[in-house]
């Protein structure tokens, strides 16, 4: 039962927001203060359990820095980021479901040529990908950029070895006129998050595994579309159905078939068996 002492002291609080300029705001800081409190008096936490609540927190905000977002990847590990994605892309029906951007994209990623190879020359099966751009008439969209971005055999993204001096496995290319890009990579793998920090520990105490399904990043944006952040997962690979973010929907896991050596669609002669993704995105409108 909460008692009346503990209701005034939210209602105290609320009172103090009324005067907020801001409409947004007030409703956020209104609404966060009650359910903030609401879960202190349902979870009744001792001192020591909340200065641990509040040490954790400390944890997460140090382990960040200009190449690792431990706040998003905590975000992540709770499905905040996916509940907060579906809310922000309830888009018409047909257009390319949207996951979670994940805590390693760059923004400054090279700028390379259709038909290009973006692994850096890093070990692993290679993967031909060919997507199509279209609307949600089937049209297809030039001039769309297009940033992909994977980890490599190991299970790492360049971002996470800084003593490398560029990018690899990462790009940023542009549609044609047919809504087409094409490039060379290599098949991802699963990999786990980040465990070393907060978020890891959280994982451990917890009973959960910090694992992703192997999957390629997109980010796809168009004048007079909405923008789209989306992966491809590989269908079969470990972790679909339990993906450390949720990150994981049905349309998104693909097939990634295996050839033979010998000549690729755009000519390349290997020596060695290779995979090959095809996929159609469709773009909602704004």
């Amino acid at each position: 039962m909460i008692r009346p002492e503990e209701s005034a002291i939210t209602q105290a609080v609320i009172d103090r927001f009324a005067q907020t300029p801001d409409p947004r705001l007030k409703a956020i800081v209104t609404h966060l203060t009650r359910s903030l409190h609401a879960f202190v008096q349902e979870v009744e936490p001792t001192f020591d359990e909340w200065l641990s609540a509040i040490g954790f927190l400390t944890d997460v905000g140090r382990m960040c820095s200009g190449s690792r977002q431990e706040f998003i990847l905590l975000s992540d590990t709770l499905g905040v980021s996916m509940l907060v994605d579906a809310i922000n892309h309830r888009q018409a029906g047909g257009a390319t479901e949207s996951t979670v951007l994940g805590p390693f994209f760059v923004d400054t990623a090279p700028t390379a040529p259709d038909g290009a190879d973006i692994s850096g020359g890093v070990a692993g099966e290679p993967l031909y990908v060919d997507v199509t751009i279209s609307d949600l008439q089937g049209q297809p969209i030039a001039g769309a950029s297009v940033d992909v971005w994977q980890c490599d055999s190991d299970g790492f993204y360049d971002v996470q070895q800084p003593d490398l001096a560029e990018h690899f496995l990462r790009a940023r290319l542009t549609s044609g006129p047919d809504g087409k890009v094409r490039f060379w990579s290599i098949l991802p793998t699963a990999y786990p998050i980040p465990d070393d920090g907060p978020v890891g520990q959280m994982l451990k105490a917890t009973g959960r595994h910090p694992w992703r399904p192997a999957h390629l990043h997109f980010r796809i944006s168009a004048q007079g579309h909405s923008a789209l952040v989306t992966h491809l997962f590989v269908r079969g690979s470990a972790y679909l159905d339990s993906d450390a973010v949720f990150g994981v929907k049905d349309t998104l896991i693909c097939d990634f078939p295996r050839h033979p050596p010998g000549q690729a669609p755009n000519g390349r002669t290997l020596d060695r068996p290779w995979r090959s993704l095809q996929h159609a995105f469709v773009l909602d409108g704004i």
